[in-house]
């Protein structure tokens, strides 16, 4: 519960520094070989970078109008920056819905797999958490695919104590 305490309270540990006109928040101690990880809550991400990434973890092609619209209407976007020099690589990318009051929904979290296994999926979860804390947003969900459940856990994250009370509507 240790994760979900550092959300709540006033003193953070690993605070982000201050944002960069244009850039978000700047990952403390997070720095690959030669470069820094950088987050951004900038919409404007580039949606062919944003497939490439998602084809990296073996995600199925969505249609980039969707996924623009999808990003346009979401409460919330984090994007996750290798900078190397001048160059800048998305290598993390994130997204929450809200209802601006109460609740909040995470989707489509996903780190490319050279980056993965060193902290930064926890750290982009963090940005996303802390970001929907700072707005009053109590109650966050997020729906897991079988093989990252444990990753999840691991952030606090629990299936419904009460038991399932989602259900879905599909199309025929």
């Amino acid at each position: 519960m240790g994760f979900w305490k550092s959300l709540f309270s006033t003193s953070d540990t690993v605070a982000p520094s201050k944002p960069t006109p244009g850039e978000g928040y700047t990952a403390q101690n997070a720095a690959t070989s030669d470069g820094r990880i950088f987050f951004s809550t900038e919409r404007e991400i580039d949606l062919y970078d944003l497939e490439e990434l998602c084809d990296a973890v073996g995600w199925s092609r969505r249609p980039l109008r969707k996924v623009k619209k999808a990003i346009q209407h979401s409460f919330l976007v984090v994007s996750m920056w290798e900078h190397r020099g001048t160059q800048r690589r998305l290598i993390g990318f994130s997204r929450a819905t809200s209802d601006h009051a109460f609740n909040a929904t995470i989707w489509d979290v996903v780190v490319h797999p050279d980056f993965q296994g060193k902290g930064l999926g926890k750290a982009l979860m963090k940005q996303v958490i802390k970001k929907l804390r700072s707005e009053d947003i109590s109650n966050i969900t997020l729906f897991a695919d079988p093989q990252v459940v444990d990753f999840y856990r691991g952030l606090g994250f629990m299936p419904d104590p009460e038991g399932i009370k989602g259900m879905f509507w599909y199309p025929d």
